[in-house]
Parts: C-alpha cells; sequence; structure tokens
C-alpha cells in the first residue's frame, strides 16, 4: 500500500516537472518575445484569399483588406471556388473600379468538394509577385498596418511567417473556450517556431515565399489529404532558420467564432483530422505536452486524497505558479488580456477538451470544405 501511495506522488511529481518544463523552457519564448525592429517588404506583394459560398464575407471584408498600407503596392487575388450563392456577381461588381483585386473563378466538373488547397494552389500559381500572405474569408486584417507587419518580417534567409487569428470578443462560455483554445495553440506553434521547431501555422494569418511552395512542389504529398493547407505545409517547409514570427497586434487577423457548440466541436474536429499526419518529431512533442495535461488533474486529486497531500500541493504550487507567469504573459502579448483571470479554470477544462476530441485521431477526414 505505501509502495502504491509512493509511486502515485512520484507520478504526480514527474507529470508537474514536464508541464512545468514546457512552461519554462518553450512557452517562455513567446511570453519574453522581444521583436527585432524591421523595415517594410521592399516589394509589392499577393494577398490570397479563397472561399466557397462566402458572398456575405467577401462583401464585407474585400473593402478592408484593400485598405492595406503597403508603400511597394499590393494585388488581393480572391479564388472562388465554385460558389453556388452570388459570389461571382460580388466580386465583378467590387473588381469595377478596384485595379488592386484580382477574382478567379473556378468551375470544377462533378461539383467534386476537396478542400481548400486546390483553389489556394489555383491562386498562388497566378499569383504575381514572390511574396504571399493567405487569410480567410471570414478574416479581417486588425488594422490597416497588418499586411506591412506581417511581412516586414522577412529578414535575409526568412522564407515563411508565422502570425496570429485572434477570433472576436464576445459575452458567454464558449466564446472564452473558443479564444482560449486559440491562444493555447498558438502558444505551441508560435513558441516551438521560436526555439527551432516550426511545425505548424495557421491560414487565418500566414505568409510564405512563393518560390518555397514550388520549392516543395505544392501540396502534391498531401493532396490526398482534405485539411493541411496551412499546417501540414508548413511541417513539411518550416525549419529553424527560415521561420520567423510576427506577433504585433496590428498584424493579427480577427474572425467570428462559433456561436453553438455543436458549429464549434465540428470546426475542431475537422482541425484536428491532420495532426495525425505531423512529423514523428512533432507528434511526440506534442502528444508529450498533451499526455501531461491529461493526467495532471487525476494524479493531483488521488495523490491528495490517497497519499502525500504535501507533495501534492507543492507540485500544484510551483506548476501553476510558472503557468500563470508565463500564460499571463503572453495572452498580453497576443491582445488576450481578459483571459488572464481564467487561466486555472481553463487549465481544468483542457483535461474535458482533450477527453471530447481524442476521437479525431482516428476519424475518418470529410472532403469538405
Amino acid at each position: 500500500m505505501q509502495l502504491a501511495s509512493d509511486l502515485l506522488s512520484y507520478a504526480l511529481v514527474a507529470v508537474g516537472s514536464v508541464l512545468t518544463g514546457y512552461y519554462l523552457y518553450f512557452f517562455s519564448r513567446l511570453a519574453f518575445f522581444r521583436p527585432k525592429a524591421a523595415a517594410s517588404l521592399n516589394e509589392p506583394l499577393s494577398i490570397i484569399v479563397c472561399g466557397r459560398n462566402e458572398q456575405f464575407h467577401l462583401e464585407n471584408n474585400i473593402p478592408k483588406w484593400l485598405q492595406q498600407q503597403l508603400k511597394n503596392g499590393f494585388e488581393l487575388v480572391v479564388v472562388n471556388d465554385q460558389s453556388e450563392d452570388d459570389t461571382r456577381q460580388i466580386l465583378q461588381w467590387l473588381a469595377r473600379n478596384e485595379p488592386n483585386l484580382r477574382p478567379i473563378h473556378i468551375e470544377r466538373k462533378g461539383n467534386e468538394r476537396i478542400g481548400k488547397k486546390y483553389p489556394l494552389s489555383i491562386g498562388i500559381r497566378e499569383a504575381r509577385h514572390a511574396h504571399l500572405l493567405l487569410t480567410d474569408a471570414d478574416c479581417v486584417p486588425a488594422s490597416d498596418l497588418w499586411a506591412a507587419k506581417m511581412t516586414s518580417a522577412f529578414t535575409h534567409g526568412i522564407d515563411i511567417v508565422l502570425g496570429y487569428g485572434a477570433y472576436e470578443k464576445h459575452p458567454g462560455l464558449l466564446n472564452k473556450l473558443i479564444r482560449f483554445e486559440t491562444f493555447h495553440s498558438a502558444l505551441q506553434y508560435l513558441s516551438y517556431a521560436l526555439a527551432g521547431v516550426p511545425y505548424m501555422g495557421v491560414g487565418r494569418n500566414l505568409s510564405y515565399k512563393k518560390e518555397l511552395f514550388f520549392k516543395h512542389k505544392g501540396f502534391a504529398s498531401i493532396s490526398h489529404i482534405p485539411g493541411g493547407d496551412d499546417d501540414l505545409f508548413i511541417s513539411k517547409a518550416a525549419t529553424a532558420s527560415n521561420t520567423a514570427v510576427m506577433i504585433d497586434a496590428d498584424a493579427h487577423t480577427i474572425s467570428v467564432p462559433e456561436q453553438t457548440w455543436k458549429n464549434w466541436r465540428r470546426q475542431k474536429t475537422r482541425h484536428y483530422s491532420t495532426s495525425k499526419y505531423y512529423k514523428p518529431a512533432h507528434q511526440l512533442l506534442l502528444g508529450l505536452y498533451s499526455l501531461g495535461q491529461f493526467l495532471f488533474y487525476p494524479l493531483l486529486f488521488s495523490t491528495l486524497i490517497l497519499s502525500h497531500w504535501q507533495a501534492a500541493c507543492v507540485v500544484l504550487l510551483i506548476k501553476s505558479m510558472a503557468q500563470y507567469i508565463i500564460f499571463s504573459k503572453a495572452m498580453r502579448k497576443l491582445n488576450e488580456s481578459d483571459l488572464i483571470k481564467w487561466i486555472f479554470f481553463m487549465d481544468l477544462w483542457m483535461f474535458v477538451y482533450y477527453l471530447m476530441f481524442a476521437g479525431t485521431l482516428w476519424k475518418k477526414e470529410k472532403k469538405t470544405w
């Protein structure tokens, strides 16, 4: 009985140490990140947006994308992927007096829905400029300096710039959960990139060079997977030396969050279905952290009740202090300061979160947008 009690305590100490190690070694890089001053891109830019049946978002957001301030100019390439609404008419109407707007209309035989990679490939192929800035139809720039800030990170040797795609702030628990999960995901991919282990980006706010896309043969190696146009391509093309991050508040994009639990869960299931295709090293890095989060509270409560409660309190105190300091600083960096008071509640919530989405690792993906 004593041996079992001791083993429980040792397991808690081990898991708490792993999590604290992630906070201090990886996540502190974003929390204490100080970007170097950089000049604006000295070349024109291609902003690329793909959409299917996005009439409402395109009508509202195209004027905001066209307001970007870039000294060398830009083009806005909007790829209309076989929309059945009035997207074509909206694009034609808006392009009449906007020379920077270039609509591209795609009609596929059989109306096959195979995801975003094909229209995005068309947009990249048709882009006139060497540097590309990608976002989604439902995203708006946080400022008219979004494009300038994102592309200012293209210093010598940099081919990829990872940005932050935030969600609008609304009242209610679901909104806070969505935004915390988005922050938590960004905390990982931005911190790992700063640590020299880039593994993904988000299509809501991502920039890379056109030549890099063709150097890696575009999405050819992942064409059989419905998703992955952002995370799997970046996992393949990013290195410790060719990837930079841009977290300036003016460089964020902002999206409308899901309004119902059902829609949010469907969205996250689709996003996580690509994680099983990550490189083994990335899967190990992410899996160890997720496993630690999943095990921590069951071990903590078991140790408090059945074993050495003093040891449990010490582990909880050290882990919580490190987490609060790192997370709160990172939240301020990403303009999510209102979530700071929710840190510990959200940490408990992550146990439920992993239970909810564990099945997506084995679920077959649907070939839709």
